[in-house]
């Protein structure tokens, strides 16, 4: 990032503001991810061998486990990779299974819709495949195999945050803005919290405390950009679109309401603090926030469509919850 800009005594319309870099490839995101896969592998193995006396068991268990949250992951990645999300990675969590995180400026109603059905819809199709195979083939492993690509996928449609069908539910009919969309999200929290208690599973709580900070983190960002925007300063459009004089005020509101730059001083004088890629990362965050509503009616229906007939064409052949 150039370091050097004009005196202080100019006007702020003079000012280039600093110019985003080119997005650097995370060399060592697939590292992470493969990382994150051998943990998840050992403690699962580590977990199942618990309950079974046969090792092999139990590490058959772990690798058909591993291989239908990989599979359901990938389709969330591939989505997100064709829709050219960056610095992509699947991230594995012990006994809890997996995300592929990535980064994009606009978020797209329609594309987010077809990115979280990418994951389940793909295992629950192949799991009835292989169902309808097992029953060709009288091939007892192949049905198990099939019923647990279903329940698993299955499971990810239940209309509760942050599953992939609470998060579609969400994305459809809600925002992180809307009351609703806040209650519903503490629903699924004590939802998941009272699954976890009172299933003994208390690892489940990552869950629901993940969820609480990112509220409450979400509502900190809310209350500050409601500052920044009563002090005339419009945030809908792209670091891009800023003029100079708008990216310097955005900058000073920043330093003025985040406590984690408070030993960075407002312009003028104009110039570029070690912490700028950090506050530039920050007004990037701020700016554009709201989705692209861009599904109609139609597009809804169809989209809650796919999701209760891949919810239910299970139900329909068996009850995959039986596996539980």
């Amino acid at each position: 990032m150039d370091q050097s800009l004009p005196a202080q005594n100019e006007n702020p319309i003079e000012i280039p503001k600093p110019e985003l870099e080119e997005p650097k490839r995370n060399r060592y995101v697939w590292l992470k991810s493969l990382g994150s896969l051998a943990f998840f592998l050992v403690i699962g193995y580590f977990f199942f061998r618990q309950s079974t006396a046969n090792p092999q068991s139990a590490l058959a268990l772990v690798f058909v486990l591993t291989a239908v949250v990989v599979f359901h992951e990938l389709g969330h990645f591939v989505a997100m990779k064709i829709y050219k999300y960056q610095d992509l990675g699947i991230f594995f969590i012990p006994l809890l299974g997996a995300y592929v995180s990535g980064k994009k400026q606009e978020v797209s109603q329609k594309q987010s819709a077809i990115i979280l059905l990418a994951g389940p819809v793909p295992g629950i199709f192949l799991g009835i495949i292989l169902h309808f195979l097992s029953i060709q083939l009288e091939l007892d492993f192949l049905e198990k195999v099939a019923w647990i690509l279903i329940f698993l996928n299955v499971l990810n449609l239940l209309p509760v945050y942050p599953l992939d069908g609470g998060q579609l539910l969400h994305r459809l009919f809600l925002d992180d803005y809307n009351i609703l969309g806040k209650i519903f999200v503490l629903l699924s929290v004590a939802l998941m919290a009272w699954v976890a208690i009172s299933s003994g599973f208390l690892f489940l709580l990552f869950f629901p405390f993940m969820m609480v900070s990112r509220l409450i983190g979400d509502l900190q960002h809310e209350r500050i950009e409601k500052k920044i925007e009563a002090e005339g300063i419009d945030l809908m459009k792209t670091y891009k679109e800023l003029t100079p004089e708008e990216y310097w005020k955005i900058r000073n509101a920043v330093i003025k309401y985040y406590p984690q730059f408070k030993d960075v001083s407002p312009s003028p004088p104009y110039e570029i603090s070690p912490k700028e890629e950090q506050i530039i990362n920050m007004i990037q965050g701020l700016l554009q926030r709201s989705l692209t509503q861009d599904l109609s009616l139609t597009g809804k229906f169809i989209i809650l469509v796919i999701w209760i007939g891949f919810f239910l064409a299970p139900f329909i052949i068996k009850n995959p919850f039986m596996y539980l």
